[in-house]
């Protein structure tokens, strides 16, 4: 163990050496304080409803805009990147009708898990070589922490078109946490955009999100509807989500900066047996038990068994293939409402006017009022 360090300049060298020794592909540090303009973007943000259902992003507000409600004294961010690219097909690449996309970042273990852990160990390294008793916390996508903003300031990359952290050299396909230190540190110099005129992610993305550069409406976001929304996804935004069952990749997979994007080394983030390109059909038949067992320790039990099984459904709908048909039908009896209703809209798009009279039979048994409404919408016409 290396004995306390003298200067920022000393420590700083100390913290990086040893954050890129513990596997992190990339480390920068930045200041706590002094995010004015990102603070009041963010909250214009919030103010303009694109956050959607993620109340939980206005609660932490406060702590967003100043640093020293989540660690008395903060005077430092130790921003920690890993990268979770693989050398597998991207999203853009795969075709049939029978397959769905989960995103990459959820092929592998729940990066919650692996870089915590990670940077619980650089937090007490922090302490250690600090000359005074110092205090640290650490955040992986778990409090209110401007994460982008602090990597950015710290030099780890820019803010993209698409809201992405992009680096030069490793892409997008990154993963952040941080070290918040009351230390003083010596700060990297801030990363410059470098996303020039280019807008292809702008272009690509299947439902519009991005409303305009460095903009993203996440009620539109297909990665929001499929993850954070826990009711019925809208209608008008169904088609839109293709055939993505969890996530989406595509702005990351049409810019330009991932063409050639390093690979992770990490076991960690190699894709589980099934999960790239998955099947729709075994999808859709999972019970909440192999649900369970196929996703333990993976992102994708966030979105929980029945609502995986609602964005199956609507990739399925999407596919047009009819042999799903008694699939989804089977679908119709699931004890999870959030499932009947889609399954209702997955039927009517793959047999069209033929389901008329078994969706009318259903609207004389079913209570719950939610699929009753997803059934008058289907025999009013959706999918025609």
């Amino acid at each position: 163990m290396s004995g306390p360090a003298n200067t920022p300049a000393e420590l700083s060298a100390l913290v990086r050496d040893y954050a890129l020794e513990l596997g992190f592909d990339l480390v920068g540090i930045g200041p706590a304080a002094g995010f004015g303009e990102e603070n009041e973007l963010f909250g214009k943000w919030i103010d303009r409803g694109y956050a959607g259902e993620m109340k939980y992003l206005e609660r932490g507000l406060p702590s967003r805009k100043e640093t020293g409600r989540i660690l008395e004294g903060a005077r430092s961010i130790v921003s920690c990147a890993l990268n979770y690219n693989t050398e597998n097909p991207r999203s853009t690449e795969v075709g049939g009708d029978d397959r769905g996309w989960i995103s990459r970042y959820a092929w592998g273990d729940d990066y919650h898990d692996v870089m915590g852990a990670m940077l619980d160990e650089l937090a007490r390294y922090v302490k250690d070589v600090s000359p005074k008793d110092a205090a640290a916390r650490t955040y992986v996508d778990t409090g209110p922490v401007l994460e982008k903003a602090h990597a950015g300031r710290s030099g780890v990359g820019w803010l993209g078109k698409n809201t992405c952290l992009i680096n030069q050299r490793a892409g997008s396909w990154l993963f952040l946490g941080e070290v918040i230190t009351d230390v003083e540190l010596e700060f990297d110099a801030p990363a410059a955009d470098r996303c020039g005129t280019c807008t292809r992610c702008i272009d690509a993305c299947p439902t519009g999100a991005i409303v305009e550069p460095y903009v993203l409406d996440a009620r539109k976001c297909v990665s929001y509807l499929t993850i954070e929304l826990k009711g019925n996804i809208p209608p008008e935004l169904r088609e839109g989500m293709e055939n993505n069952v969890f996530g989406c990749d595509v702005c990351q997979d049409v810019c330009p900066w991932n063409r050639d994007a390093l690979f992770t080394p990490k076991e960690s983030f190699l894709p589980r047996r099934g999960l790239v390109a998955p099947e729709l059909g075994s999808l859709m038949e999972l019970s909440p038990e192999d649900f369970s067992e196929v996703f333990r320790k993976s992102p994708v039990k966030r979105a929980k068994r029945g609502g995986f099984v609602r964005n199956v459904l609507v990739a399925v709908g999407n596919s047009g293939n009819k042999k799903y048909i008694e699939c989804v039908r089977a679908l119709l009896e699931d004890e999870e409402p959030l499932v009947r209703a889609h399954a209702v809209w997955a039927l009517r798009k793959l047999e069209g006017r033929e389901c008329l009279c078994e969706l009318s039979r259903l609207l004389e048994t079913e209570t719950d009022s939610g699929v009753v409404e997803e059934i008058r919408f289907a025999m009013d016409g959706a999918g025609d």
